[in-house]
């Protein structure tokens, strides 16, 4: 299935109102959409589905999806942070019914923090993970083929300057396909707050090496949480963040990296002179998109939101982006899974 062909499945499946049969036991849930709903001026939301809130696959849970990606097929894979490798079926996307389930380990054997996700074009799979970090590069059956290079810079202390759980969150693959790009999810020890690690990786020969890191300022209170490469070689961004009793911030930036300063020899990011970091620019805040009638399971600021960690762009169409999106639910019951269907028209 083509990339557009995809798109305007994805759009009609999420902006269908029809009722959705779960993959699993679940009860099923309810997709409602209304096109051109404006968040903001650039981004518009067609619609949303739960039906894979709280379901299992050939007994595996069914969610902790932390990043989506779409192959050469037209399937789209999603990765759990629990070691689990999905495809979900393009074709039937009133569901996004899983076809495949495959674990996911590290050399030893030993389970992921899985965060970012890449099918590359020869259809196997990058994974990074949040533990060491890492980047490995895997078969579609879970095999490990390769392991990528990491800064000790970025290593989690005290083999490096990282926090566990705060390492690379974001996994992009820039056009052409020979610069691959991982965001960390904060600052590493010596930054100032709120100024994260891009690294690249060029390729060569087959495998990747490392070459240029970026700095890039989140919001206050928020980390990132996704990147993807749009076809013009800039980036979209997820910035996300949680407050207790209040609820989630999720945040869609538009980050161009061309012209920033390469800081893989910079030692700590204070914002000094002479170092460029990323723009970006505000696509939205999903706290302005309308509800559509979702219901949330503990306060938010708009029942819509969860806790949105993947983005993937599944094509093009009248000069916008289609974008599909999920949050983790972390297997808590006062979470969701919820995927949700936005069109961006970049600036």
């Amino acid at each position: 299935m083509r990339l557009r062909t995809v798109l305007a499945t994805v759009t009609a499946g999420l902006a269908a109102a029809t009722t959705l049969t779960a993959a699993g036991p679940a009860t099923a849930a309810q997709v409602t959409a209304a096109p051109a709903n404006a968040c903001s001026p650039a981004v518009s939301i067609a619609g949303f589905s739960d039906a894979l809130d709280k379901t299992t696959y050939e007994g595996t849970f069914v969610g902790n999806f932390s990043a989506l990606a779409v192959d050469g097929k037209g399937e789209i894979a999603a990765v759990s942070d629990r070691s689990a490798l999905f495809t979900l079926d393009a074709k039937t996307l009133k569901t996004l019914a899983p076809t495949s389930v495959v674990p996911l380990a590290d050399e030893n054997g030993a389970a992921l923090d899985s965060e970012g996700l890449v099918v590359d074009r020869d259809g196997t799979r990058l994974v990074s993970s949040e533990t060491e970090p890492s980047v490995r590069r895997y078969s579609r059956d879970g095999k490990i083929l390769d392991r990528l290079p990491v800064p000790d810079a970025l290593k989690v202390a005290p083999a490096g300057r990282a926090t566990a759980n705060q390492t690379f969150e974001g996994l992009t693959l820039l056009p052409g396909g020979r610069t691959l790009l991982a965001a960390m999810e904060n600052s590493i020890s010596g930054d100032t707050t709120g100024i994260v690690r891009f690294q690249t990786w060029d390729r060569h020969e087959g495998t990747f090496r490392l070459a240029a890191q970026y700095g890039y300022r989140t919001d206050p209170g928020l980390g990132v949480s996704e990147t993807t490469a749009t076809p013009d070689g800039r980036v979209l961004v997820l910035e996300r963040g949680f407050t207790a009793g209040v609820g989630n911030t999720v945040r869609l930036y538009l980050a161009d990296p061309r012209h920033a300063t390469d800081t893989s020899s910079t030692a700590t990011l204070t914002g000094q002179d002479g170092v460029r970091l990323v723009r970006k620019t505000l696509l939205a805040d999903l706290v302005n998109c309308p509800s559509l009638g979702a219901t949330a399971k503990q306060p938010q600021p708009n029942p819509l939101l969860d806790n949105v960690e993947g983005l993937t762009i599944t094509g093009s169409a009248k000069g916008r982006l289609n974008l599909l999106l999920v949050s983790d639910d972390n297997q808590n019951p006062a979470q969701i899974t919820r995927f949700y269907s936005l069109q961006v028209r970049l600036p």
